[in-house]
């Protein structure tokens, strides 16, 4: 089985710095119906990071969202099955979709203050920035 592996700058270099992409597909395969990657929509302000993942038709138990080692790592398994008895036949339908997708996080994050949450078939997962002291002017003290 072949794997898939992605060289290419998805995003601008503080987006790739951030989103490292060399190991992203190394437990994907191509070969594999039931693996997908959801879109992903990446956003900053001087707080956070936004990351929203499109997930639609998974509930929220289907998903896991994990942080070790400044990798978060976002997967989600879900399986289906529907069964139909007419007079002459019997269906069986399955369907099951999966998906792992991992984000090296920056220095500048606290991997403590993650938070996340569901709604309408969006994963939003905010990612707070580390509080930075703020630097202060170089001031002369009179000597008296």
């Amino acid at each position: 089985m072949k794997l898939l592996k992605s060289n290419s700058n998805l995003f601008p270099s503080v987006f790739s710095d951030f989103f490292g992409m060399d190991d992203f597909f190394d437990n994907f395969s191509v070969w594999d119906n039931d693996a997908w990657l959801p879109a992903t929509n990446i956003k900053e302000d001087e707080k956070s990071y936004g990351i929203e993942l499109a997930v639609p038709g998974m509930k929220k138990e289907d998903i896991t969202l994990e942080v070790d080692n400044g990798t978060l790592t976002v997967s989600g398994k879900s399986k289906e099955e529907k069964e139909e008895e007419k007079d002459t036949y019997i269906r069986k339908e399955y369907k099951s979709s999966a998906f792992v997708r991992s984000f090296s996080l920056p220095d500048n994050v606290n991997e403590e203050k993650i938070t996340s949450r569901y709604e309408d078939g969006i994963l939003k997962i905010k990612v707070d920035k580390k509080d930075v002291a703020v630097k202060k002017e170089k001031k002369a003290i009179a000597i008296s």
